[in-house]
């Protein structure tokens, strides 16, 4: 190779360098847009961190430069991915440690779109709770909660103070109720249809108790002047109690004494309890006829003579015997027979108006009759 060529070679590969750079540099803004986003700050986020719209990669993070209380981050993402003008620009954890990606949300869903070179202020911007400030608040809390914080003198500390002495020694028994609470809620899920069914059952009852509202409060006024009227004469009531209790010390001592005799007189009873049960309709029809009884037997009383006047009226019998049998016999057995039934018997076997030994006709005065009652009564 001639010293020439040697010294124009290295002139060559370094200006076709840069004509590819001039080419990547030109070419690779056109496929990109640029956002420009301020953060309070940008823990574990670094040049080449993801940005991510719903949690798909869609650009890098280019610059990461403090300014003052706030941290710029310039990124660019995919110009073919549409992001809504009001976007805003989140730092996602997605764990405790590792690095962190910067998400551009809402998703696009239609309307103007972010222009390329945008800025988001720190109003559009939000950061991940960081663990330290988690364990900062809760030491803050506790501090102020303590005995020696806000609450030194406060209701709290007297509540904290107060339980420690009740359940003192009672950590045992604590145990067993937080054990059978747990029992409790087993057995109350295991019948939550029972449960359920039986809080229906109370609506419906507080239910009616509200329809009848009326009623329920005239109940409650009734009640009130009893509670009153009781509360008037409670003295009485209370004397009318001690005597009772005299009263019942009394026969409980008879009782004693004559547990004997009142067990034959209730055996006795019982005979004729059941002697009573079995002679009832006798019994229903002496209350029927004695009162009529009793009234005919003041009426044939004669206080003058001091006898019992009667009129057998032997004649007008004998009459009704003869001429009409049946309308007698229903007549002497009207108290037993109340449907009748025996009535309508007598009318099948002696026909009415026919006189014994007559035949069929009517009763007449100079008629021969037979004395013999058609062969029932001897005669002479």
């Amino acid at each position: 190779m001639s010293a020439r060529l040697q010294r124009v070679l290295p002139l060559v590969v370094i200006g076709l360098l840069l004509a590819a750079a001039v080419v990547w540099w030109v070419g690779g803004d056109g496929g990109t847009k640029t956002v420009t986003a301020y953060f309070p700050r940008t823990v574990s986020v670094y040049e080449g961190s993801d940005v991510r719209v719903l949690g798909v990669p869609i650009g890098k993070v280019d610059q990461v430069t403090p300014e003052g209380t706030r941290v710029k981050v310039v990124m660019h993402y995919d110009e073919e991915v549409e992001v809504p003008a009001d976007a805003q620009a989140v730092i996602v954890s997605p764990s405790v440690v590792g690095d962190r990606f910067i998400q551009l949300t809402p998703a696009y869903r239609g309307g103007p779109e972010l222009e390329d070179g945008g800025v988001l202020d720190t109003e559009r911007t939000a950061i991940p709770l960081e663990l330290d400030e988690i364990y900062g608040s809760l030491d803050k809390l506790a501090v102020a909660l303590g005995p020696e914080g806000a609450n030194s003198e406060g209701a709290l500390t007297d509540l904290l103070e107060q339980t420690a002495r009740n359940f003192g020694g009672q950590g045992a028994n604590f145990k067993q109720t937080i054990r059978d609470f747990g029992r409790l809620s087993s057995t109350l899920d295991d019948n939550k249809e029972e449960l359920f069914a039986s809080a229906e059952k109370l609506q419906a009852f507080v239910e009616t108790l509200a329809d009848n509202d009326g009623t329920v409060r005239r109940f409650n006024r009734s009640l009130g002047r009893v509670s009153d009227l009781l509360d008037d004469e409670r003295q009485e009531l209370t004397g009318a109690l001690r005597h009772l209790g005299i009263a019942l010390d009394v026969v409980g001592d008879f009782v004693q004494e004559n547990r004997a005799s009142l067990g034959r007189n209730i055996t006795g009873l019982n005979r004729v309890t059941r002697l009573l049960a079995r002679h009832r309709d006798d019994i229903d029809m002496l209350l029927r006829a004695a009162p009529l009884a009793l009234n005919n037997l003041g009426l044939a009383y004669n206080p003058q003579a001091g006898t019992l006047d009667t009129n057998a009226n032997i004649a007008n019998l004998a009459h009704n015997l003869v001429n009409d049998p049946a309308q007698l016999l229903c007549a002497l057995l009207a108290s037993n027979d109340p449907k009748g039934q025996l009535c309508g018997l007598f009318d099948n076997l002696l026909p009415r108006d026919v006189p014994f030994g007559l035949g069929t006709g009517s009763w007449s005065d100079d008629a021969d009759y037979d004395p013999t009652l058609n062969g029932l009564v001897e005669v002479d």
